[in-house]
């Protein structure tokens, strides 16, 4: 087998970075075939949007601190508020064990804000807009709206709980985005 004509292997090399991005971007159209990432992972290196539009690494928010990490569709989804709600009324028992609760969603950081001030507790909400938190935690698909056809892009909602080293020591996630992680469950994987 002769050696391929270096016009053609550059033509190939390019036309392989051109297409790289867009295949790193693939995400599944059924929330059904989302992998998040794996308990025992290290937290993905990405940024989050904090209220007042200002950019931050996932891993200076968490810091050292274990934590509970919550994706959520959006401060427009009920089912994400009353979740985040029912969270809430647990918060004061979930910082006496030690963890920090942040909680993620894919609105901009302008919706973030009048959610945190409308909401009836004090935990960190951060924008991931551009879906990269999201999709870095494997929780991106795209979803077809029924009455208008055109797409967009929700993670799954999730909970992940971290060590103070930044290592996912439990994960919850349900394609069906009515079903949540009860607070109690919640509480009792804090104990575990």
């Amino acid at each position: 087998m002769g050696m391929l004509n270096p016009s053609i292997l550059t033509l190939r090399i390019f036309l392989l970075c051109l297409t790289a991005p867009i295949l790193a971007v693939a995400v599944p159209s059924d929330p059904r075939d989302v992998n998040p990432v794996e308990v025992g992972s290290a937290l993905p290196e990405v940024q989050l949007t904090d209220t007042e539009g200002k950019q931050h690494a996932l891993s200076e928010v968490v810091g050292s601190e274990k934590s509970i990490l919550i994706f959520y569709r959006g401060s427009w989804c009920p089912y994400c508020t009353r979740h985040l709600a029912a969270i809430g009324q647990y918060e004061q028992t979930i910082l006496d064990k030690g963890y920090r609760i942040i909680a993620i969603s894919p609105d901009q950081p302008e919706a973030t804000q009048d959610y945190a001030e409308e909401a009836e507790f004090n935990y960190s909400i951060y924008a991931d807009p551009d879906l990269s938190a999201t999709k870095a935690f494997g929780l991106a698909f795209e979803r077809v709206h029924r009455k208008t056809g055109g797409t967009q892009i929700l993670p799954v909602p999730a909970v992940f709980i971290t060590d103070a080293e930044g290592r996912i020591t439990f994960r919850h996630f349900d394609a069906n985005y009515r079903e949540r992680l009860e607070p109690e469950a919640l509480l009792k994987a804090l104990d575990n």
